[in-house]
């Protein structure tokens, strides 16, 4: 009677699973791997024999799993509420799991990934614990990995599972075995996340999906402390709290990665926030005044945005703040900094400008690229409704007649925008002796160099 009131809440648990509202190709994807994770991981259960002391480093590895993942849940909580859904998760983990995968059989490498999930996912709640097919759907992507990894050992290195060999030839080719299963294991895993992502979201983009890839350096740092405490269970087991001691340090470097990217980056456009664009902008100046340099400041603002919202409402409107962030940031060179000042208005500095001739230029080309932009409209909007994107552009540039702070530069170049929309708007006006003087929409040339991407 408790078989079946357990399986009755195991299947009601199951049914009400956020999956079965994604769309079939991703419900596909996850419910495949899943079959290909367990047949695999049970082919694979039985190939070689375990010992005792197979068991006994399974526990003391555990052990560790256990403690670092208690120490560190309350920085992977954070990292739950704070990540995105658009990039692959990064995973430290694999510490313990890949350090089992080479010491390990097969059953225990396995058995050591299910149990860090299981673990991770009760401890990081409650917000883990809203997707949990997302989890078993990671697990079983890390389980196919790790049987990759085990075919790769199992060709690869005659002592397998066991450490790499001394310092020889012989363990210098058992570490290269190593690296290629956990190359493997990587790929697979990320590979597999990536495809969900790109089913579940048909409009991310791959810039999107490799946003964090630099952070994947993090989860490298985790398969090589893998591979020393690999080396440490069987040599000298007592060395392990170390590891988990480095581990409790790396998370803490995650986490200060990711409030980093927070301060910084503007979420909806991917654009420096106010607050760091200010920042830089006032060091650009402070260069500027000291090596005699001009510095640019141009104030973008979309006209007509709220009317926008209003026809086809605020979802179609990030998606166009995104459009002209991705157009200002072709525009501008890698020295010029671009951020959103609020709302629809954007800011860039361009230090070394050069005349007011260069900044009128650049303002014009964006004028013209924002001009270009085409964003569909959404399902069920008017019939013959259409969105018309057009941004109004003030500048100044330093040094100028009463301009001696960056609030003073900002000042000058909000003046000018204001003088821009009351003219009519989709123009560009310079703050300064020529500020009503409006631009012309013709071709200008530019003593810039070629535009590229920003910082």
């Amino acid at each position: 009677m408790r078989v079946h009131g357990l399986y009755r809440r195991s299947r009601s648990w199951v049914a009400g699973w956020a999956l079965w509202a994604a769309p079939r190709a991703v419900i596909a994807l996850v419910l495949i791997v899943v079959a290909v994770g367990a047949f695999v991981t049970t082919a694979t259960t039985f190939l070689m024999p375990v010992t005792t002391t197979d068991a006994l480093r399974f526990g003391v590895l555990a052990v560790c799993a256990t403690v670092a993942i208690e120490l560190t849940r309350h920085f992977e909580r954070r990292r739950e509420y704070a990540r995105t859904s658009a990039a692959p998760y990064i995973d430290t983990k694999s510490v313990w799991s890949f350090a089992a995968v080479i010491v390990l059989p097969p059953v225990f490498a396995s058995a050591m990934v299910i149990f860090t999930y299981a673990l991770a996912w009760s401890r990081v709640k409650p917000h883990a614990q809203k997707l949990p097919y997302r989890w078993v759907f990671s697990c079983a992507t890390v389980l196919v990995g790790t049987q990759a990894a085990v075919a790769v050992l199992a060709l690869g290195m005659p002592g397998y599972p066991g450490a790499p060999g001394g310092a020889s030839l012989n363990g210098l080719l058992e570490l290269g075995v190593v690296a290629c299963a956990a190359v493997a294991r990587w790929a697979i895993n990320v590979g597999l996340v990536m495809a969900a992502i790109a089913l579940s979201k048909p409009t991310t983009t791959a810039r999107d999906m490799f946003a964090n890839f630099g952070e994947q350096l993090l989860e490298a740092g985790a398969i090589g402390l893998g591979l020393v405490a690999a080396a440490v269970v069987v040599s000298n087991p007592f060395v392990l709290p170390g590891i988990v001691v480095a581990m409790v340090a790396l998370h803490r470097g995650i986490l200060l990665n990711q409030y980093q990217q927070a301060s910084r980056i503007d979420a909806k456009t991917g654009l420096a926030t106010a607050g760091w664009w200010h920042d830089f902008a006032e060091r650009s100046l402070a260069r500027a005044q000291d090596h005699g340099e001009t510095l640019g400041l141009l104030i973008v603002d979309l006209d007509h945005f709220k009317r926008l919202n209003d026809t086809f409402g605020h979802p179609h409107g990030d998606l166009v703040l995104k459009a002209v962030a991705q157009e200002l940031i072709a525009e501008i060179r890698d020295q010029d900094a671009c951020g959103r000042w609020g709302g629809e208005e954007f800011v860039v500095v361009l230090p070394e400008v050069g005349t007011r001739q260069n900044l009128r230029n650049v303002a014009e080309r964006i004028r013209r690229r924002v001009q270009t932009i085409v964003v569909d409209p959404p399902d069920g909007a008017p019939v013959g409704a259409h969105t018309s994107i057009t941004a109004s552009v003030g500048g100044a540039i330093y040094p100028s007649e009463g301009i001696g702070t960056i609030d003073e530069l900002l000042l000058a170049a909000d003046t000018a925008l204001y003088a821009a929309k009351n003219s009519g708007r989709n123009t560009v006006r310079l703050g300064g002796s020529d500020a009503d003087v409006q631009s012309r929409p013709a071709e200008l040339p530019s003593q810039l160099e070629p535009p590229s991407t920003t910082l």
